[in-house]
């Protein structure tokens, strides 16, 4: 069974439905989140500071989040050896960075990434295939994986939310 609508047009996770059908729906809705929280504002504005002292950006979260799907989904689930995108020292703190960054090139990043996550997990057999996570020396399953995505993006969507709001005063969902 698949969600329903929303008001502002991401689709919503269904309420019936099999694991691996609701763990994509769940994650495609917060990656529709991070969109709609983006949604209508500048470069400038995506790039705004959250609070001093802290440097945290809607841009940067989209960058970020760009490296969590090449990471999980490329390097972790298809073993791939790609780079990070901003970083040649395995810097994941890089990519919160986007002072000299703009829309086209970290939206253009981060639609690649989901576009080879979804892949990726299409292609997949089941939710039981795993991949080599290298930084812990362990494997982990595409189950895992896509539960460990839909708790970043949660997190950082209320972020997003904080960052949305000292923008414009736009919050919700």
């Amino acid at each position: 069974m698949s969600g329903t609508g929303t008001d502002d047009g991401r689709v919503a996770p269904p309420l019936t439905g099999g694991e691996r059908e609701t763990l994509r729906a769940y994650l495609d809705f917060h990656r529709g989140t991070l969109a709609m929280k983006c949604a209508g504002l500048t470069d400038e504005q995506l790039r705004s500071r959250s609070s001093p002292p802290s440097t945290l950006t809607l841009l940067g979260l989209v960058r970020h989040l760009a490296e969590v799907e090449r990471t999980w989904f490329r390097r972790v689930i298809d073993g791939e050896d790609v780079p990070l995108r901003w970083s040649t020292e395995w810097d994941f703190q890089a990519a919160y960075d986007a002072a000299g960054a703009d829309r086209a090139e970290a939206f253009a990043a981060w639609e690649s990434e989901v576009a080879h996550s979804r892949r990726i997990e299409r292609e997949a057999a089941s939710l039981d295939v795993t991949g080599y996570q290298v930084r812990w020396d362990k494997e982990v399953s595409l189950r895992f994986v896509m539960l460990h995505l839909i708790h970043e993006y949660a997190r950082h969507n209320g972020h997003a939310d904080f960052l949305r709001e000292a923008i414009d005063g736009q919050v919700g969902a």
